[in-house]
Order: structure tokens, then C-alpha cells, then sequence
């Protein structure tokens, strides 16, 4: 692991069990822990009894269980995902049957919960049917990996991306708000929804991926650029940027809103957020041979005022 990561994984203990089900595993991986403001209706302190809490612990996957919650004929409970999946009861190994546990059910919904991410930074405590709710859009959760060139299933803060890019991808860093970068393809006519780019920008403090690609539209090949950022949406609206393509006199323009990288890569890339260039034009613009792509993209990003 990168120096300076955490895992979820170090606060638990690994049990070491057979359930006859693939093992799932999560990392959460952050940097020292900052400060965040708490978000409205949600609580600080302790939540509540803990012992509850531990019953209310799925044995196999380890997460807080939801109705329905099932049982065994000897009463040990386990979440309804887990009970899809093993054919015994993971503590003594009883056949499972289809019993509901109304009880723990009933006691669960007075109880309060702090969020998963706790770990993470998150000292929020919530009623339990509210948790789920607040942890899909939780400040600290983890984001995923904005490399689109392979399905990365890495996950972490900011700050432990930005180094596993570095290290693990080798993604180009760079400190500055301007930019002029040359993409060069020897065969242009092979577009197969390839990723061909991402590089990194340190510009205010903050980390700008800049994407430039080919896909297919349809039928017609293209090329896109845009730039998302790392961190929340609410922090990317911010900012603004322009992206400008061109040559023998003619130019493209494109000027728009970094889009966080909570929205993946593909959704940024499907709703056409960026500056699109057909294959035509970008060959024009590479020199009219038609036999190798040269684009110079440049562009400038900018801190909107408040």
C-alpha cells in the first residue's frame, strides 16, 4: 500500500471462516484525517448502545443489517444479501431457512448509527433508516479512480489518488492553470472507444484531470477533451475553463464547467460536457495528410469570483 493509506480493513479483525461464498472486499484508503463542517439534521456524540450495534453486525460481510433481516433456527441473524449467498448458518453452521428476525428488526428502527465512513472523518450519527440516505452523498466517502483507461476499482481521498495515479499509472503531473498539449496518433482511422489520455493539473490548491479521448458517435469516430475535478461538485463549480483546438486559421472553442469525479468518466463523456471534434476536422486541423493525427490542445482554467 502507498505510504501514508489506511485501511477499513485495519479496524476489523478478519474472522477466519468459511461461508461458501466469494469473499468481497472493500478498501478505504485516506490521508490524516480534516476537518468538516456538519451537515444540517445530523448529530455529534455517541450513538447509540453499542451492544445492539454489534448484533445488528452482518457476521459475513460486516455491514450494519436492514430489513429484512433473517435468522437461523438457532436465532443468529445475517443481513438478506449474505443469506442469498451462503447455504449454512455462518456461526454453527445450520441449514438456513427463510425465518425473519421481527425483533431485532423492531428494536433496530429507535436506534441511532454513526455513518460507515466514520473512519474516514465522518462523526455524524443518524437515525437508522437515515443512514443509508446520508452515507450515498457523504462528504468523506471515497472517491473512485478517475483513470478511465482500465476499470481501476482503487478508491481513496484525494490525496491518496493523486499518488496512485502517479505511481500505479503513471499519469503526467503538472503545477500551472495553463496548458498546451500535443496528441499524436499514427493511425487516426483506428477508433474503437479507446482512452488515449488523462493528465494531472495542480492548479489553486486543487487537482484538474484532463481527459482527451476517441470514441465512436454512432457511427462517426470523434475526439473529446474535458477536464473534471477532484473533489466535491459544490468546490468544481468554482471554477471554469476553455479548451481551443485549431490550425491553418481556423479554431475550436469550447468553455465550460470542470465536472467532479463523482460523476464517472463515462457519464461526463455521454452527455458531450467538453469540446468534441469530428475525425474530419481534426485531421484538417493535424495538417491535411489524413495519415496522422497532431492536435494541439490548449486551454486555461480560472477561479470564478465569489
Amino acid at each position: 500500500m502507498t505510504p501514508g493509506g489506511s485501511t477499513y480493513g485495519e479496524m476489523t479483525e478478519a474472522r477466519n471462516v468459511d461461508y461458501d461464498i466469494a469473499p468481497e472486499i472493500v478498501e478505504y484508503r485516506r490521508s490524516p484525517r480534516r476537518k468538516f463542517s456538519t451537515p444540517n439534521g445530523a448529530k455529534r456524540g455517541v450513538s447509540s448502545n453499542t451492544a445492539v450495534h454489534e448484533l445488528l453486525e452482518c457476521p459475513v460481510c460486516m455491514d450494519v443489517m436492514y430489513p429484512p433481516i433473517h435468522q437461523c433456527p438457532n436465532g443468529h441473524t445475517l443481513c438478506s444479501k449474505c443469506q442469498a449467498k451462503v447455504r449454512c448458518c455462518p456461526i454453527c453452521r445450520h441449514e438456513l431457512g427463510n425465518i425473519r428476525c421481527l425483533a431485532l428488526e423492531r428494536v433496530a428502527e429507535s436506534l441511532e448509527l454513526p455513518c460507515k465512513y466514520q473512519i474516514l472523518g465522518c462523526q455524524d450519527i443518524f437515525p437508522y433508516h437515515s443512514r443509508l440516505r446520508h452515507e450515498q452523498n457523504c462528504t468523506f466517502r471515497p472517491y473512485n479512480c478517475p483513470y478511465a483507461g482500465a476499470e481501476c476499482p482503487v478508491t481513496g481521498d484525494v490525496p491518496f489518488l493523486v499518488a496512485h495515479l502517479k505511481s500505479d499509472h503513471k499519469v503526467d503531473m503538472h503545477d500551472g492553470c495553463t496548458f498546451n498539449h500535443r496528441y499524436v496518433k499514427s493511425n487516426p482511422h483506428d477508433v474503437e472507444n479507446a482512452t488515449w489520455m488523462l493528465t494531472v493539473f495542480n492548479c489553486y490548491g486543487y487537482q484538474f484531470c484532463l481527459h482527451f479521448e476517441a470514441f465512436n458517435l454512432g457511427t462517426a469516430p470523434v475526439y473529446m477533451a474535458f477536464i473534471r475535478f477532484m473533489g466535491d461538485d459544490h468546490e468544481a463549480r468554482k471554477f471554469s475553463y476553455t479548451l481551443e483546438v485549431g490550425a491553418n486559421g481556423r479554431k475550436l472553442t469550447w468553455q465550460g464547467v470542470p465536472r467532479s469525479i463523482r460523476d464517472s468518466h463515462t457519464k461526463v463523456r455521454d452527455s458531450m460536457d467538453g469540446l468534441i471534434i469530428q475525425r474530419n476536422m481534426a485531421l484538417f486541423f493535424s495538417g491535411g495528410n489524413w495519415q496522422e493525427l497532431k492536435l494541439k490542445v490548449a486551454g486555461r482554467i480560472w477561479k470564478e469570483q465569489a
